[in-house]
């Protein structure tokens, strides 16, 4: 279908991949379980966007540079980095703020305007040079090698991939927001689920500051 292959397989693979556990849904779980899952679709919608710009990128070739060039690689990883920590560092400063009224929040989170919670889900998604080798990796082994334009199947291609990216996360929010009404949990135990938050988003951060192109 327009110069794709296998893409029941690439279907399957994706949606896997976009279930792995990483800061993306770790960002929809945090906001859906303090604000609701609206505040979860936000950032689900603010990765998507994030994945847009890769999957654009990947398809014009700009991601090539960040795949051949160490420089390019190492200003975004870092940027990435560095947003990661921050986000992290936030919610470690934060944790003794929770709102003791509400004992079925999962995650204390203090709330932010569904603009900027959209923001925080694309910088997260964009920031992250791994996507960009990685889509450059993955999606090209579904594509016909004679394909009319290749450039428009890596569309195609991407734009499925991040089509199962957002109804995953969407389920996601829904879930989380759906639990957190019904799961009553102390104030301790929130506080220490806040402090947990905080510290994968930390452990992220310098997990991408360390990782090489490879």
């Amino acid at each position: 279908m327009l110069g794709t292959q296998h893409l029941l397989l690439f279907v399957v693979s994706g949606l896997l991949l976009n279930i792995a556990p990483g800061p993306d849904s770790l960002l929809v779980v945090t906001r859906s379980a303090s604000q609701g899952w609206r505040a979860g679709s936000a950032a689900a919608l603010g990765i998507g966007a994030g994945t847009c710009v890769h999957v654009a990128a990947a398809a014009l070739g700009l991601s090539a540079v960040l795949a051949t060039s160490a420089a390019a690689f190492t200003v975004v990883k870092y940027a990435g980095a560095a947003y990661l920590l921050y986000v992290g560092l936030t919610l470690l400063r934060q944790r003794g703020q929770a709102p003791a009224a509400d004992a079925s929040t999962l995650a204390a989170v203090p709330p932010l305007p569904w603009r900027r919670i959209f923001l925080q889900g694309f910088l997260t998604n964009v920031l992250n040079p791994k996507m960009a080798v990685f889509f450059l990796a993955f999606v090209p082994q579904f594509i016909a090698p004679d394909a009319p334009s290749k450039p428009l199947a890596f569309l195609l291609l991407g734009g499925i991939f991040n089509l199962n990216g957002m109804l995953w996360c969407h389920l996601l929010a829904v879930g989380t927001a759906f639990a957190s009404r019904r799961v009553r949990i102390s104030a301790a135990a929130r506080r220490w689920i806040h402090r947990l938050v905080g510290a994968v988003f930390v452990s992220l951060g310098v997990k991408l500051a360390l990782s090489a192109r490879a």
